[in-house]
C-alpha cells in the first residue's frame, strides 16, 4: 500500500471512531418512572462515553401496547419513537428495559406480541442487546421458554454479587461488587446454565444477577439494576408504603436491604409501627425525604460505568470489524 493509500486508511479510521454508538433504549417503565429510567441510562452512558472515549448517541423508543394512563401518554408522545422508526434506524446496540408485570403470566400481558416482535427484531439486526429485569424474563422465555419463578417476598435491596466468568462484559471489574436489585421473581441459575447462557455474575440471594447468551447479537441479561440512581430503591419503597396507606395492598413493605443507614432505618421502623396501627394515606408525607433518607449512597455506580463501558467497547469493536474488507467478502 502506498503512502497516499496508507493516509487515506488512517484518516478514514479516525472519522469512524469519532462516529457515534447509537444505541436504543425501549422505555417501558412505569408512567411515574419513565423519566427517572431515562436520565439513569443517559448518567451511566454518558460515564462510560468519557472512559471509552467514543461519542455515544441515544435514541428513546417506546411500545405502544404497554398500558398507560394520560401522563405516561404524553411523556411517550414527547420523548420517545415508535418502533417502526426503531426498525428504521441503524443501531449499533439495543437496551430494553422492564416494567411492573400485570398479568400472572407474562404470554398474558397485552404488550407481550410486541415485544416479542422485539426481541425477534434485535437477534437478528443488533450486534447486542441488553434486556433490564422483567424484559430479561420475556427473553428468557421467549428464546428458551425457562418460566421465572417466584420469591417468598419482593427482592429488594443492594447486594453483594461475585463475578463468575472472564466474558469481555467483565473484563477489568473486582471479584465482586454491589448491585441493586428490585423483583417479584428469578430465573434459575441451573435451567439458565443447562439453556446455554453464561452466568457472569451472581449471588446466593439474587441467583444469576448478570448473564449472556450468544444469539447471532450478543444478549446480555440483568435481573439487577445497575443503572440506578441513589434514590431509586427508596422512592420504589415510598411508593410500596403508600399502596398500603391507601389500602392498596394487605403486608406493609419490608425496606431495602443493606440500603439505609442505621438511623434511617430506626426512623422508618417507628413509622412502620404507627402506620400498622392505623392506615392513613396522609401520614406519607412524614416519611424522611429522599435527600434524607439516601444521603451520597451510590456504592454501585463504579460497577455500573464498568459494565456499561465494556458493552460499548464491544459495539465499537463489532461495528470496526463488520466494516473490514475480510467481514464484508465473507459476508457477500
Amino acid at each position: 500500500m502506498g503512502t497516499a493509500a496508507v493516509g487515506v486508511a488512517d484518516r478514514t479510521s479516525r472519522r469512524r471512531a469519532r462516529e457515534p454508538i447509537v444505541v436504543g433504549l425501549v422505555n417501558n417503565m412505569p408512567d411515574g418512572a419513565l423519566a427517572a429510567t431515562e436520565r439513569q441510562f443517559r448518567e451511566v452512558l454518558g460515564a462510560a462515553e468519557r472512559q471509552l472515549r467514543t461519542p455515544v448517541h441515544l435514541r428513546v423508543f417506546a411500545i405502544p401496547e404497554v398500558p398507560r394512563g394520560a401522563r405516561g401518554r404524553s411523556y411517550v408522545a414527547e420523548h420517545a419513537e415508535d418502533l417502526g422508526a426503531l426498525r428504521r434506524a441503524h443501531l449499533d446496540g439495543l437496551i430494553v428495559t422492564g416494567l411492573e408485570p400485570r398479568a400472572p403470566k407474562l404470554v398474558d400481558e397485552p404488550y407481550w406480541q410486541a415485544l416479542a416482535d422485539l426481541i425477534d427484531w434485535a437477534r437478528a439486526r443488533t450486534t447486542s442487546a441488553v434486556w433490564s429485569c422483567l424484559a430479561a424474563h420475556a427473553t428468557v422465555y421467549h428464546i428458551d421458554e425457562i418460566a421465572r419463578r417466584p420469591f417468598a417476598e419482593k427482592l429488594l435491596g443492594v447486594f453483594e454479587c461475585a463475578k463468575a466468568s472472564d466474558h469481555p462484559i467483565v473484563a477489568g471489574m473486582p471479584a465482586s461488587w454491589r448491585v441493586p436489585h428490585s423483583r417479584y421473581n428469578d430465573l434459575p441459575e441451573r435451567a439458565l446454565v443447562a439453556a446455554g447462557y453464561e452466568v457472569l455474575s451472581k449471588s446466593p440471594d439474587t441467583g444469576a444477577d448478570l448473564f449472556v447468551k450468544q444469539l447471532g447479537s450478543l444478549f446480555l441479561f440483568l435481573q439487577g439494576h445497575p443503572e440506578y440512581d441513589p434514590g431509586a430503591l427508596f422512592r420504589e419503597y415510598r411508593r410500596d408504603v403508600g399502596r398500603f396507606l391507601r389500602g392498596e395492598r394487605e403486608d406493609y413493605p419490608r425496606p431495602p436491604r443493606d440500603y439505609f443507614d442505621a438511623a434511617t432505618a430506626a426512623a422508618l421502623e417507628a413509622f412502620e409501627r404507627r402506620a400498622l396501627k392505623g392506615r392513613d394515606p396522609e401520614m406519607l408525607v412524614e416519611l424522611p425525604a429522599e435527600e434524607t433518607a439516601i444521603g451520597p449512597l451510590h456504592s454501585w455506580r463504579g460497577a455500573a460505568v464498568g459494565i456499561y463501558t465494556n458493552w460499548l467497547s464491544y459495539l465499537a469493536s463489532n461495528r470496526a470489524a463488520s466494516r473490514s474488507p475480510a467481514y464484508v467478502k465473507a459476508r457477500s
